[in-house]
């Protein structure tokens, strides 16, 4: 939401037949109010996300890198690429810097420890030094290693599901609003001032909406 990658948790974002669906890690916290983190915070959330492994090589074939976990897209879309390739390649404090953007971009929606912090909007700006070469010696080592085949590019920039997509079709629904990529019953809640918040929303759309922590682009929700 490696070893950080467990089951239980919640899961961001689904992607299936070219589809991004869009997911939240609590639908209380907002994507669009975030600023910074201090560097405690983002400890307690690398412990859960990758047992603290500022070095994680992608152990569990999940796809992400680094101690907070950066899928290559997000960590390429959040400036991380002016540090090194990869998260794993990138100091601690240039993880943390890199996912400072990426907080302010996508808020703390974008991991799924956002708990383990507790990852919120409004928090002090961490103190660290992005100075440093990273894991070079890390990197030339994979260097060597054969090439995994290419994931197709996500829709969206937030990190990969860690499980499959549903196999049976997604229910659409008949409602008055179309789920666009990057939403949230929360931000849907929040744009169109819906009585009761998300958790409102999600009442009104149980037919269509199984798991408050996932919705797809293309569904249609009820707003009242």
């Amino acid at each position: 939401m490696g070893k950080h990658r467990r089951a239980s948790k919640a899961v961001r974002i689904a992607t299936f037949a070219g589809v991004a669906g869009a997911a939240v890690a609590a639908p209380l916290l907002s994507a669009t109010s975030a600023s910074a983190a201090s560097v405690s915070v983002w400890d307690r959330v690398a412990q859960c996300e990758s047992s603290g492994n500022w070095s994680n090589h992608d152990t569990g074939g999940n796809g992400h890198y680094g101690g907070l976990q950066f899928s290559p897209s997000s960590w390429a879309a959040a400036g991380g690429l002016k540090y090194a390739s990869r998260a794993d390649y990138a100091t601690k404090d240039q993880q943390i810097a890199v996912a400072e953007q990426l907080l302010k971009m996508q808020g703390p929606g974008a991991w799924q420890c956002a708990y383990a912090g507790p990852l919120t909007s409004g928090g002090p700006a961490p103190a660290v030094d992005t100075a440093g070469s990273g894991n070079a010696a890390s990197a030339q080592t994979d260097a060597v290693k054969p090439a995994k085949p290419a994931a197709p590019a996500p829709t969206q920039h937030r990190h990969a599901p860690r499980h499959a997509a549903p196999a049976a079709p997604v229910q659409r629904g008949t409602g008055e609003y179309t789920v666009q990529a990057g939403d949230t019953l929360s931000k849907i809640a929040a744009d169109h001032q819906v009585a009761g918040g998300w958790q409102k929303l999600f009442d009104l759309n149980k037919d269509v909406v199984k798991d408050a922590n996932l919705i797809f682009p293309g569904q249609h929700l009820h707003l009242r």
